[in-house]
């Protein structure tokens, strides 16, 4: 199957699989006009200007906009939670779009940072908008080039350059990142009857955590994955530990514990 130009076999997966595309937004565009800043508006800034480094005295850029957005939900004690949170939610909707595409259509999109754009203060599936749907391969390979080293290697340099972060934090993040996608992915292809989409999804996953970017982020398969390192999350106020953390409770002494 070729991918559609609105890749509409997202669509009953749920918002953070979805992913807007030119084709999409030119369908509804007599339906709402585009907002300012919006990921139809052609002013916003692609994933490639967000992994830019930011000159010093410089208007925010996008990352830093969404580290600040997510700081203000989370009420999150110091920067760097919030940076971690915000890694792993990018990381988490690039897989979500990748892994759909590859398990539903055979196929996954080029997903170039230069050809998606990225409304830093929506969430999912107004965040991101492609402006060309080119196919690729639904390889491994493939697959990890336009996720590990297109969007996730440039990402957490952009995040380290900006944060106190380890970065075996931010790599645990995308494996864990892709391990939820993953089991997501593999639940509804389960409830929809779906099993050569769920056996596709599982075997793209394992082939995927071979790389050696990520073979070392945690152990178990994607529906048992438990990461090696902590997000942060926990230091959250009220906020306990995730399901794959490290921990199987929160450290006591906060300030202290492993970041990566």
């Amino acid at each position: 199957m070729e991918l559609d130009p609105r890749l509409a076999a997202l669509r009953p997966l749920g918002g953070f699989f979805v992913l807007h595309t030119s084709a999409t937004a030119r369908a509804t565009s007599g339906e709402r006009p585009a907002h300012p800043g919006g990921p139809a508006d052609p002013r916003t800034p692609t994933l490639a200007e967000a992994y830019r480094p930011v000159p010093p005295g410089g208007p925010p850029g996008p990352l830093d906009r969404r580290v600040a957005k997510v700081a203000r939900g989370l009420r999150a004690p110091e920067p760097r939670v919030a940076a971690s949170v915000a890694q792993l939610g990018l990381a988490a909707r690039l897989w979500s779009v990748t892994l759909g595409c590859a398990a539903l259509y055979g196929a996954v999109p080029d997903l170039a940072p230069a050809l998606v754009r990225w409304d830093a203060e929506a969430g999912a599936p107004d965040d991101l908008r492609l402006d060309e749907v080119r196919p690729l391969p639904a390889t491994a390979a493939a697959v990890a080039d336009v996720v590990l080293s297109g969007h996730l290697v440039p990402l957490a340099a952009a995040v380290r350059a900006r944060h106190r972060l380890a970065e075996g934090l931010l790599w645990g993040n995308a494996g864990s990142a892709l391990a939820g996608a993953a089991r997501q992915l593999d639940t509804w292809a389960r409830s929809a009857g779906r099993a050569d989409t769920a056996a596709r999804s599982r075997d793209l996953t394992a082939r995927l955590f071979a790389h050696p970017l990520l073979a070392a982020t945690g152990t178990g398969a994607a529906g048992e994955f438990r990461r090696r390192s902590c997000c942060l999350y926990y230091r959250v106020p009220g906020a306990g530990v995730c399901g794959d953390c490290c921990f199987t409770r929160p450290p006591r002494s906060s300030p202290r514990a492993p970041s990566g």
